[in-house]
């Protein structure tokens, strides 16, 4: 994220950083950024598939610490890829630099910040902007790990979470009290560095060196062509030579107007317009937003003229904003085009989410209804097809582009009553009916099933029918018993809940945890398997939100852990009698019964 080699530059250099202790303040974070930061923890085993109770634990943790230095953080994510999508032939050229998040790691992040009451807002697009701006009304620090945060100006300034030592707390003297130790990048410093550089160019410098919206290639003839400072041409002397030549060659220059029109000199005719369009157009990107965050965090509300201008529903809108509807929801609606994101999966078969694809075509017939019925305006222009969705998706181990149907909803949900901005008025029931008949599950195969994991066990169902290869026993099995470990794990924190026996199981299966593993093999067939349910339970989550959770949505801490299932999956295999691992707890046996025969069924 960010501008291309300013992170490595700026931390080669420590004499743009000041020294700064983190208390009795606000905090604007960057959620995306602190998120990632988190669940790619020293200890973290992301090849199965995340463990999102050691995230949660983590979430919780680093906000207790803030908690504890009185710093009152207020996180601000990204939301989808913005009306005009300008990101997305970066985003794809690019991808994820070898590091693959877990899958539901947003979802399991948001859930934790709701249960520990820390303020946030999700953005309708790229969050960048309104996170300066907020930061800017308060005069409080941006917490991030994005180097574009290195070219606004900030009153508070920028700390780097890699600088931002949040787990060596510290104790200080007198009644100013513990502090975080963490270091503060100085715009001011940066611009002296390069003979008092104007803050103003910094823009021009993000956009020319290259960022997340613009490729350099189009300004390749300029750097061939420049006699930058310190002998600094095109391809001699790698990335930070030739960013400190133009941010040295910039500072010539008193505006961005003067500087734009020199580089546009070394560009043949034909293509300066154009250019210098792209240019100032990027540029903007920099600019104070006209967002108000603080509205949102006063009131929990606020406006977006993007949003309106895109014709997202209000309704849907404060969804976003609140993390009850997922980016993957925006952009479906706005630009009718979705990333599905890739796992840890066998390269050899088709994407772990061609599973997940019925569910995915429902969702974009319920977003897309409304537009079908306005479009036939006259009889000539009327037209029984449906709405068509762009999806990029993995394809061997290359991103493909593939063009999806939207689904006709079921007969009894097609009349003109439900459009999008209706679906509250719809019955409760009415709600779930149409989420068990996507996933092919009746609401009586459930009701012996508690109620917070009806959603997960109904898509459970739906991945027996629906993966390829086919769901192995020993597979099915191990993710069951996941669930129960995970709901004893849940009463055993409650002393209400506890019964004497479910104690002596949670013992015996911690028990259980330490003893050495006979076989750690990574498994990439069951490995992709648990990728395939990952993605129906995404997909699920997507479409309860969508219709406005008629099923109590399930504690992803509690709920997935990838190190626990395949280590389960591998016992299973040797040792059959793992399945009676928590035989000890009376509830928990009937609970592990319930959910197999309820999915056998």
């Amino acid at each position: 994220m960010g501008v291309q080699g300013l992170t490595g530059f700026v931390e080669e250099r420590g004499v743009f950083f000041t020294e700064l202790r983190v208390r009795d303040t606000k905090l604007v974070i960057d959620g995306s950024s602190l998120y990632h930061r988190l669940c790619f923890a020293p200890a973290a085993d992301f090849r199965r598939g995340g463990d999102y109770g050691a995230f949660a634990a983590a979430v919780r943790d680093f906000f207790g610490i803030l908690r504890s230095c009185r710093v009152a953080p207020f996180v601000v994510l990204d939301g989808g890829r913005g009306a005009e999508d300008r990101k997305l032939p970066t985003r794809l050229s690019r991808g994820a630099g070898g590091c693959l998040a877990p899958l539901l790691t947003r979802e399991a992040f948001v859930q934790a910040l709701g249960r520990l009451g820390v303020p946030f807002v999700q953005c309708f697009a790229e969050a960048d902007r309104e996170i300066a701006a907020l930061a800017n009304s308060w005069g409080c620090p941006v917490l991030s790990l994005d180097s574009d945060f290195c070219v606004f100006d900030l009153a508070g300034g920028y700390c780097p979470l890699s600088h931002f030592q949040w787990e060596s707390v510290r104790a200080a003297d007198g009644p100013q009290g513990c502090y975080v130790p963490a270091r503060c990048f100085s715009v001011d410093r940066f611009c002296r560095h390069f003979g008092r550089l104007n803050k103003s160019l910094l823009p021009l410098f993000a956009v020319m060196n290259g960022n997340d919206y613009v490729d350099l290639a189009a300004l390749e003839a300029f750097f061939s062509k420049v006699r930058l400072p310190r002998g600094c041409a095109a391809g001699k002397g790698g990335k930070h030579l030739r960013l400190q030549g133009l941010l040295n060659w910039l500072s010539q220059f008193a505006e961005p107007a003067e500087a734009v029109e020199n580089v546009l000199k070394y560009l043949k005719k034909h293509q300066r317009e154009e250019i210098r369009e792209l240019l100032c157009t990027s540029m903007e990107d920099y600019a104070p937003s006209d967002v108000n965050l603080e509205d949102f965090f006063q009131n929990g509300r606020y406006e977006c003229e993007a949003a309106r201008k895109a014709g997202v529903p209000q309704w849907v809108l404060d969804a976003l904003a609140k993390g009850k509807l997922a980016p993957f929801i925006i952009n479906a609606l706005v630009l009718r085009s979705t990333i599905l994101r890739v796992q840890v999966e066998n390269m050899q078969r088709p994407s772990a989410h061609s599973a997940a694809l019925p569910i995915r075509q429902v969702i974009y017939g319920l977003l897309l209804r409304v537009s079908q019925n306005t479009e036939a305006a006259s009889p000539s222009k009327q037209t029984h097809e449906l709405p068509v969705v762009c999806e990029f998706d993995r394809c061997q181990k290359t991103i493909k582009k593939t063009f999806v149907q939207a689904a006709s909803p079921p007969t009894d949900f097609c009349d003109d009553r439900f459009p999008l901005d209706k679906l509250m008025e719809m019955s409760r029931s009415c709600r779930q009916m149409l989420l068990l008949e996507t996933l092919g599950v009746k609401m009586s195969f459930l009701e012996s099933v508690p109620s917070h994991l009806q959603l997960p066990v109904a898509v459970t169902c739906y991945w027996i029918r629906c993966s390829e290869p086919k769901v192995k026993l020993h597979q099915l099995k191990a993710l069951l018993l996941m669930i129960v470990s995970g709901e004893l794990h849940r009463i055993n924190e409650d002393p209400a809940l506890r019964a004497e026996d479910d104690g002596i199981a949670y013992n015996e299966f911690l028990k259980w945890k330490e003893k050495k593993l006979q076989n750690n093999d990574f498994d990439l067939d069951a490995a992709h398997g648990f990728c395939q349910w990952q993605c129906c339970l995404q997909m699920g989550l997507y479409l309860n939100q969508l219709l406005c959770t008629p099923f109590s949505e399930p504690d992803l801490s509690r709920l997935y852990t990838g190190t626990l299932v395949h280590r389960l999956y591998q016992e299973l295999k040797s040792t059959p009698s793992v399945e009676n691992l928590f035989i000890l707890s009376q509830k928990m046996a009937q609970l592990y019964l319930i959910l197999l025969n309820t999915v056998e069924s």
